[in-house]
């Protein structure tokens, strides 16, 4: 459930992009419409009208995400905070300045920022984050938790570094795959890979039943 309200403004995206890119006329119109007065000039174009659509949806499904979470009670995981800033910030330059570059910064600021939380706490504070979440379930010595963050450092580094090469080399549309199928594949590959070479470490279920002694 975590993982799909986590990943539900990425669709939103996706789904908002790939209607006003099917549909740029009326796109734009409403964009001129409805948010004209958030937009320099007060005019959307048929090109830009797919992507601010979306960066307004992106913004309005962060906002309601954390809204979610803050009436079901739960705790706001500070990089949902950090998402958000960035999407409103990054988000509304988008809108303001007809200027896509500055949406597609956000992933890999966000990467770049989870990479640089992972290390700071290990290198500064002592915490090893991948430990303390996964500590009840794993029982891993001290070096290879260093390895596991490293390894979430690396990946998130790889990952800022990636979004940035889609976003400069290819179109909109193919960043916008990308940042939907891309992100969350790699993802989940880098997940079930850690998951698999971890697996032999997994604490056993104390409520299962001991086999009878020979």
């Amino acid at each position: 459930m975590k993982l799909l309200l986590d990943f539900l403004p990425i669709l939103f995206f996706f789904g908002t992009f790939k209607y006003a890119e099917a549909h740029k006329d009326w796109a734009a119109a409403f964009a001129t419409e409805h948010f004209g007065f958030i937009v320099s000039g007060g005019v959307v174009g048929a090109n830009e009208a797919p992507v601010l659509l979306a960066t307004v949806v992106v913004i309005l499904a962060t906002l309601a995400q954390i809204a979610i979470l803050l009436a079901r009670g739960k705790k706001i995981d500070t990089m949902l905070w950090v998402s958000l800033a960035l999407v409103v910030v990054l988000g509304g330059a988008t809108v303001w300045f007809h200027n896509e570059d500055f949406i597609k910064w956000k992933p890999t600021v966000l990467y770049w920022a989870m990479a640089l939380g992972l290390w700071g706490s290990a290198a500064l504070f002592g915490k090893n984050l991948p430990q303390q979440m996964m500590g009840e379930q794993l029982r891993l010595p001290d070096p290879l938790w260093a390895r596991v963050n490293w390894a979430w450092v690396a990946f998130f580094v790889m990952m800022g570094v990636l979004n940035r090469y889609v976003a400069t080399q290819y179109s909109t549309d193919t960043w916008v795959n990308f940042k939907l199928f891309g992100g969350m594949g790699l993802m989940i590959v880098f997940m079930l890979a850690q998951g698999v070479y971890l697996s032999r470490y997994a604490a056993p279920d104390e409520a299962d039943p001991k086999p009878p002694a020979r």
